[in-house]
């Protein structure tokens, strides 16, 4: 009768306390499987002449990936369907995603290993024109983001009385202000950045920074084994200065 008694109580159990979790499976396997776009620079970069991938994100993966002692495998994701890839078990983790409280309704979050901060992108030469946030929250204006990430969401609270253009990737925001189809967009400032060097026709709005994000890797909402194991090992790579030399190869700076 105990037997069976324990028996039962292991069925009322959250499936995620009866399943296998992540860590187990990859370290079975000898696999890590990392969703990223390939499309935000320095993060996450993909070569189309050799369908490789670099960036901060990357090195990051394959670091983990080293320490677990297992091969890193890096599936192609959109961030329309970067959340689903998690939980559809596509991939194991994500590369780097901005925490929001929709993301978590449904997917869980590691620790904060990089903080940024959301800056409008205008032409260099509307720049007088567009040289505040609020000059760009007008009717007559068109912000444009990329459909899926967390700067759609804030382009509607930051422009609501603006007209907005949702792209689908491989298209990005930023190429609908290059062709003037938009009058501007906001990114994280760690792409802006980088940006504006590689296309001088754009420029960074003036007036300042708004509503600084935390970088995290997404994981399965309820594998608390996987998240812990990967938590601790941030915890470790904070302490040896990874994260730090890493963001001074990428020239990139936590708020």
């Amino acid at each position: 009768m105990k037997k069976l008694l324990y028996v039962v109580l292991l069925a009322l159990l959250p499936f995620s306390l009866n399943a296998e979790s992540n860590l187990d499976k990859i370290l079975s396997t000898g696999v890590l499987k990392v969703g990223t776009t390939g499309d935000w620079d320095p993060m996450t970069v993909k070569d189309p002449a050799t369908n490789k991938y670099k960036g901060f994100d990357i090195d990051v993966m394959n670091e983990l990936a080293n320490d677990m002692g297992v091969k890193v495998e890096f599936v192609p994701a959109e961030w329309k369907t970067i959340v689903s890839g998690i939980t559809s078990e596509r991939y194991d983790i994500s590369t780097s995603v901005t925490k929001t409280p929709k993301r978590a309704e449904v997917a869980g979050f590691t620790d904060t290993y990089y903080k940024y901060g959301t800056v409008p992108l205008v032409l260099k030469k509307n720049l007088k024109k567009f040289s505040t946030w609020d000059s760009l929250n007008n009717s007559n204006v068109t912000i444009a983001t990329t459909l899926g990430t967390s700067q759609e969401e804030k382009a509607k609270e930051f422009f609501p009385k603006s007209k907005l253009n949702s792209v689908e990737a491989p298209a990005r925001d930023f190429q609908e202000v290059l062709a003037g189809r938009a009058d501007g967009n906001i990114t994280s400032s760690t792409e802006a950045n980088k940006l504006v060097i590689k296309y001088p026709q754009l420029a960074i709005v003036p007036d300042g920074e708004k509503n600084p994000a935390f970088l995290a890797m997404m994981v399965p909402k309820d594998d608390e084994k996987w998240n812990n194991y990967v938590n601790q090992w941030i915890k470790k790579k904070k302490s040896s200065g990874f994260f730090t030399k890493l963001l001074a190869k990428y020239n990139l700076k936590s708020l």
